[in-house]
């Protein structure tokens, strides 16, 4: 796998990785995942940044699954062969979000907080993510030597879209809630237009079902028709 390969496959998920939440820009993470692996393939524990186990408890992505293998620290500025105690995942995503939880730790407030790649680089070294004194400078090389700050643009741009998609979708629900409404509307005066003389019609019916053929008819028919019995009755009272 070319480095160019390795940066297209991991792409897509950083950038998702980033529209759900995550504090890391994808550029930085894509420099990350080249400068922990070797950028030439995607390990079988799907570790791409060199996260120990540490003292964390297993979680929704991380399992619990560890894998021992060699690595390098520097102490004392010398760079010393150790054995150390890694994390394995199910997936690159897996991963994603496992190290996004550990970004939460307030010692990373700084990465958090960073608004450039070269501010989150730095951050990441000056919070310990690595021993390695040279780590943000390795990172920011990475990035500019692979143009990596376009997966920024496209995530930010997705963010962007996902924003007006939701404003979007909102406008649609209240659109179909008023369509509903007007429906409802319609319909009850569909009921009225073609209803049974109401209880408080009856009377007014039955005395004048002489005076016209239709078992149904308007609101305003009943009324009329019971307006009219009454005055039928008073005048017939007056006599």
């Amino acid at each position: 796998m070319t480095r160019e390969q390795f940066i297209a496959q991991l792409a897509p998920q950083a950038i998702q990785a980033r529209r759900e939440g995550s504090p890391l820009l994808p550029s930085v993470r894509l420099a990350q995942n080249i400068l922990e692996t070797g950028g030439n393939s995607i390990p079988a524990t799907y570790n791409l940044g060199g996260y120990k186990v540490g003292s964390g408890m297993p979680n929704a992505y991380w399992r619990g699954a560890v894998v021992r293998q060699g690595t390098w620290e520097v102490y004392n500025g010398q760079n010393v062969q150790i054995t150390a105690a890694f994390r394995a995942y199910d997936s690159v995503y897996a991963f994603y979000k496992d190290q996004d939880l550990l970004l939460q730790n307030a010692r990373y407030a700084q990465v958090r907080s960073g608004r450039t790649p070269k501010e989150q680089a730095q951050a990441l070294q000056d919070a310990g993510y690595a021993t390695d004194s040279a780590y943000a400078s390795k990172l920011v090389r990475l990035i500019v030597q692979y143009s990596l700050e376009q997966y920024d643009t496209m995530a930010e741009k997705g963010e962007e879209q996902m924003a007006k998609d939701q404003e979007q979708d909102e406008r649609l629900t209240q659109l179909e809630e008023a369509v509903k409404r007007l429906e409802a509307a319609a319909g009850r005066l569909e009921k009225l237009q073609a209803m049974e003389a109401p209880s408080w019609a009856k009377e007014a019916a039955k005395g004048l079902a002489a005076y016209y053929d239709t078992p149904v008819g308007s609101y305003d028919f009943w009324r009329m028709l019971t307006i009219m019995y009454r005055q039928q009755h008073t005048q017939e009272d007056k006599r």
